[in-house]
């Protein structure tokens, strides 16, 4: 997993790791989310790696457009 630069300071995430077709996230709970194009759509996944590598807007998309988009929570 790559850190999650939180350029802003106030993200729930913690850390990504990207695949050609999914993205996972740690969120700062610890709790870990598949999200993949099957999921919450290939657009959607493609859009939330740009945020996770910019560091900036991950959370609020996941919050706001993603929701409960993911495949499986891994713990």
């Amino acid at each position: 997993m790559e850190n999650y630069l939180n350029l802003n300071g106030n993200s729930g995430v913690d850390a990504y790791e990207i695949g050609d077709e999914f993205i996972r996230v740690q969120f700062t709970s610890g709790a870990i989310y598949l999200y993949t194009y099957v999921s919450a759509g290939a657009d959607n996944i493609e859009h939330m790696k740009i945020l996770a590598q910019d560091g900036a807007g991950l959370n609020a998309f996941i919050n706001t457009t993603v929701q409960n988009g993911y495949e499986i929570r891994e713990n």
